[in-house]
C-alpha cells in the first residue's frame, strides 16, 4: 500500500500506517529527518523542485530523478507500506506514488488508477512533468497523461491531506 502526505505529516503517516519505506520528493531534501522505524537504505531522497518545464534557478524533475523513484519502488518488497511525500502533498508526491502504482500494477489501466488517486484525494494534482517521464520510462505510451486528463484537476490548498492508494 502505498500513503500520500505532506512533510509536515510525514512523522504521524509513518507512525500509523507502520510504513518501512519512505520516498521523499521535493526541493531542499536535507530538511528532511528521517522517521527513526525506517531504516536508512529505506529512505530516498530525489531533489526536486515541482515545476514542469525547465528555468533557471530550479531543479525541474528529470528523466534521472524519475528512475531513481522507479528503482527505489521496484526494490519494495511490499511487506508493509511506502508512504511518498513531498513538502505540500499535492504535485511531486502525487505524481510519484502514480507512477509507482503504474509500475507495480503493469496490466492495470491508468485510467482506474487516476480515478483511484482522485477519489482519495480531492486535491491531487499530480505533476505532468513527472507523469510524463514515468510515461515514457514504463513504455505507457502516453496514457498516463491522457489519465491525468481524464482525471482533471484538483481543488487548490495549501498542503493535501495524506491519503493511500491499494496496490492489486
Amino acid at each position: 500500500m502505498l500513503h500520500v502526505c505532506s512533510l509536515a505529516a510525514l512523522p504521524d503517516t509513518v507512525r500509523a500506517t507502520g510504513a518501512s519505506h519512505v520516498l521523499t520528493v521535493m526541493a531542499n531534501v536535507e530538511q528532511v529527518q528521517r522517521p527513526v522505524s525506517v531504516l536508512p537504505a529505506h529512505h530516498l531522497k530525489v531533489s526536486m523542485d515541482d515545476i514542469t518545464e525547465h528555468m533557471d534557478g530550479f531543479t525541474a524533475p528529470s528523466e534521472a530523478h524519475v528512475e531513481r523513484v522507479l528503482a527505489f519502488v521496484r526494490g519494495w518488497d511490499r511487506s508493509a507500506p511506502m508512504v511518498v511525500h513531498c513538502y505540500a502533498g499535492i504535485s511531486r508526491s502525487t505524481a510519484s506514488a502514480f507512477a509507482a502504482a503504474c509500475l507495480l500494477n503493469p496490466q492495470k489501466d491508468e485510467i482506474a488508477i487516476a480515478r483511484q488517486i482522485r477519489a482519495a484525494s480531492a486535491i491531487a494534482s499530480p505533476n505532468r512533468l513527472i507523469v510524463g517521464l514515468a510515461d515514457k520510462l514504463l513504455g505507457r505510451d502516453g496514457r498516463m497523461l491522457r489519465a491525468l486528463d481524464e482525471m482533471g484537476p484538483g481543488s487548490m490548498m495549501a498542503e493535501g491531506r495524506p491519503f493511500r492508494i491499494d496496490l492489486d
